[in-house]
């Protein structure tokens, strides 16, 4: 354990190891990072996946941009074959209510050089042919989302971030953070205390412990989310789309030769509990009955359960709090994981002073003091 450290990372998921690479890449010195367990282990490596920009909210379309871009190059910097699938991403919908806002948040999209479109029916169908037809009143098409592995893009982060002289350290949990005065003097772990004047809490859903160590409100709920994955399927298109049911939230995405599969489940309770359960399955099993009939045939593989870290208003927090140089980017609400490398770039440039590439000063956990929340529409 070293003795101090300029900045100490607090998470090691594809928040924490993404923000280590920023920083050292771009020349700080005496990089800690902290995670409590194994790098990953909490909700990344639990995600589906997903990559995409098509939201409603104009923050969240330029973080999600960015990340795509650096997900497109990422076998060059940092330097790790990710499994990248640029398949696209289709929302299904049911009601001219759902049209309304998609068409809305489509028009947000474009004018920030997205190239969503909005589709038919016909268009849907022949993008995801395992879709039922029956109901849809229309669909949004993404081309520049797909899917990709979590593992992989922590793993890169974690290697280069190594290589340019950070420190990651596993296994240890923060116990307490020392301030004097308005400022930081260290943070003390299961395995030792590091003196620091800067902490990034990037723990996700555990993030509300952290800050409250410091005095910092940082509303964040943990939520389970189950996902399974289905036997082989003949005939599945190569460039199957990532594809959701709005109204449901049922979702898939390719999974080998099979799929992987999720939703919500509303009669979920707050906790931190990722045991696998059976309860959401008739849920999940009306969804597909409606909208993918020919799934009820498919048998199951495996799955797994972890967690989302949501906010009230289901948009990240990312910012700087007082005491001065505790900075923070967690609460991301199911779309933390294709965010990552955009709020690498954003955390490194609030460290330096720079201005970020994205203004994230909406994203402040200031905002439910004024009530000035940021609700997020295109997401499940």
């Amino acid at each position: 354990m070293p003795e101090a450290a300029d900045v100490v990372i607090v998470g090691g998921g594809v928040m924490g190891t993404s923000i280590a690479f920023h920083l050292a890449e771009a020349g700080v010195e005496r990089v800690v990072l902290v995670e409590m367990n194994e790098l990953g282990s909490g909700s990344t490596c639990k995600a589906a996946g997903g990559v995409r920009a098509n939201f409603s909210d104009a923050v969240n379309i330029a973080l999600g941009a960015r990340s795509l871009e650096a997900f497109a190059r990422f076998r060059v910097r940092p330097g790790q074959e990710i499994d990248l699938h640029p398949v696209g991403y289709l929302f299904l919908l049911e009601t001219a209510e759902q049209l309304e806002l998609f068409r809305e948040s489509t028009r947000s999209q474009n004018s920030l050089g997205q190239p969503t479109r909005m589709i038919d029916v016909d268009e849907a169908v022949a993008l995801a042919p395992i879709i039922s037809p029956d109901g849809l009143v229309g669909a949004r098409f993404s081309p520049t989302g797909g899917h990709c592995t979590p593992e992989s893009v922590v793993l890169g982060y974690a290697t280069a971030a190594r290589r340019l002289g950070a420190r990651l350290i596993t296994g240890c949990e923060v116990l307490e953070i020392d301030a004097i005065s308005n400022q930081l003097a260290a943070i003390r772990t299961s395995r030792g205390t590091i003196r620091t004047s800067t902490i990034i809490c990037a723990a996700g859903a555990w993030s509300a412990r952290i800050g409250s160590m410091v005095g910092v409100d940082l509303p964040v709920t943990p939520l389970r989310r189950q996902i399974v994955v289905t036997e082989a399927i003949p005939d599945l298109p190569a460039g199957l789309p990532m594809t959701i049911d709005f109204g449901s939230t049922f979702y898939f995405h390719r999974e080998g030769p099979g799929l992987l599969v999720g939703m919500s489940d509303p009669d979920e309770v707050p906790g931190f509990g990722v045991t696998r359960t059976d309860m959401w399955i008739p849920r999940l099993t009306n969804a597909m009955t409606r909208r993918a009939p020919g799934l009820l045939d498919v048998g199951l593989t495996g799955g797994w359960a972890g967690l989302y870290e949501v906010t009230p208003d289901h948009n990240a927090l990312i910012g700087e709090a007082d005491p001065k140089r505790f900075l923070y980017a967690t609460g991301f609400s199911g779309h933390g994981f294709l965010q990552g490398p955009g709020v690498g770039e954003t955390i490194r440039d609030l460290y330096l002073g720079r201005t970020p590439p994205v203004d994230i000063g909406p994203l402040s956990a200031d905002r439910f003091r004024s009530a000035q929340v940021r609700a997020e529409q295109n997401i499940v």
